[in-house]
């Protein structure tokens, strides 16, 4: 799957990760091409009927990373302009890109128009009367969809939870069906799809397809009023392994074929799907350097170079990822907590870890990193943000530059 330890030492394909830190140093993400492929095609083969894979470029945007997904004949979910430019520099078919998010601006809306893209997913009715009234200016037609909200609960963390009445994402299951009969009656709109995603990582199949089977009474609804839907947009996609001991995910055929069963009744709608985390995200690692050991008489710390700012999932969400030395020696074991040198008592990898204990000046590997990972990092305490790598086979490419220091106050003026 990319990366595997071979007498002690972690490898990345067939390069020892060793070798690449010793030339890129730290921090730096790097990348498996390979695992990226694999992930996309056992994804794209378990759906059985006419679909379209998009890639969620929230999850990793890297262009190379975008291009590698493009090659493979994948589409793009987007949620701003900045991610659909990116997009269409990777070489993604603009029929393939389904644009979400709540907040459009109209400058946002012009542009997804003028390349025209698959569908806009609208997330409200003011939305909606901004793409009637930018198409209008246009002289063209906004093609929509409604993310509906049906109120399922997808039992992962509250904070990537999407599909719950308490979160800001989406129509109301119940105020779906007048939504689209208003967007019937305005001239510059063109009613293409429906969409809905209950939220992130998740390790149960069962939310999905209860969602799935609430959507598809809405769209019998609707076909009985005459809106045919062309379009079924299941935003979201499977959950991966971060914790071996507490994470089981479905398998991917099993998510696959609850959808396909709750839909079966429209079998001539495009079905589309958006997974991100599930393609990318045990397709990257993010190593980083041990600088100091430390102990209050109470608490071990390792103190790494990197922090919040490249990694912040464990800071934000408490989440969990597994840390490794990537060379292990046998060292005995250490509890501690995994810290880094931003000035915030929040800034951690791992709290209370268990770990083979390393060395000043060694290297410790973050698994499960590709996802959610440079893409959410920032430059406080004006760190410069880490490189980024992908390796294919025995060959690895830079493919961003670590930021220097003068990149740090670009477009900034004294």
């Amino acid at each position: 799957m990319g990366f595997e330890y071979k007498n002690g030492e972690l490898y990345v394909e067939n390069l020892k990760v060793r070798d690449i830190v010793k030339d890129v140093k730290t921090p730096a993400y790097i990348y498996s091409k390979k695992h990226f492929q694999e992930q996309f095609e056992k994804f794209n083969k378990a759906f059985t009927r006419e679909h379209c894979v998009s890639f969620a470029i929230k999850a990793n945007s890297n262009l190379s990373v975008i291009k590698t997904f493009a090659e493979l004949g994948s589409g793009a979910d987007i949620v701003s302009k900045g991610e659909l430019f990116r997009a269409l520099k990777a070489g993604i078919d603009p029929s393939k890109i389904v644009f979400s998010g709540v907040a459009k601006t109209d400058d946002e809306i012009e542009y997804a128009i003028e390349n025209g893209i698959m569908m806009m997913n609208l997330e409200s009715l003011d939305e909606l009367y901004a793409v009637d009234r930018v198409a209008k200016k246009l002289n063209k037609k906004g093609r929509i969809a409604f993310r509906v909200n049906p109120d399922v609960d997808p039992k992962t963390h509250p904070y990537i939870s999407t599909g719950l009445k308490k979160n800001k994402f989406g129509i109301p299951y119940e105020e779906a069906f007048d939504a689209y009969m208003q967007a019937k009656n305005l001239d510059n709109i063109e009613i293409y799809g429906i969409q809905f995603h209950i939220g992130s990582q998740l390790l149960d199949s069962t939310p999905i397809y209860d969602a799935s089977v609430k959507v598809a009474e809405l769209m019998r609804k609707l076909q009985d009023s005459g809106i045919e839907l062309k379009a079924i947009d299941v935003g979201g996609g499977l959950g991966i392994v971060y914790n071996k001991k507490e994470d089981n995910p479905p398998s991917v055929e099993t998510y696959a074929k609850q959808i396909e069963d709750a839909f079966k009744e429209f079998p001539n709608a495009l079905l589309v799907l958006e997974p991100g985390r599930f393609l990318v995200g045990n397709g990257g690692i993010m190593v980083t350097k041990v600088v100091y050991h430390k102990t209050n008489g109470k608490k071990n710390f390792i103190i790494v170079d990197a922090g919040m700012n490249d990694l912040i999932r464990p800071s934000l969400y408490g989440a969990f990822q597994e840390i490794q030395p990537i060379t292990q020696k046998g060292n005995k074991k250490i509890v501690c907590d995994i810290v880094g040198p931003i000035c915030e008592t929040g800034d951690f990898l791992a709290r209370d870890y268990e770990i083979e204990d390393t060395e000043n000046g060694q290297y410790l590997a973050v698994f499960s990193s590709g996802a959610y990972g440079f893409t959410m990092a920032s430059n406080y305490n004006s760190r410069p943000k880490a490189v980024e790598v992908m390796v294919d086979n025995d060959a690895y490419k830079i493919i961003r530059k670590r930021e220097s220091l003068e990149d740090l106050i670009k477009g900034e003026t004294l």
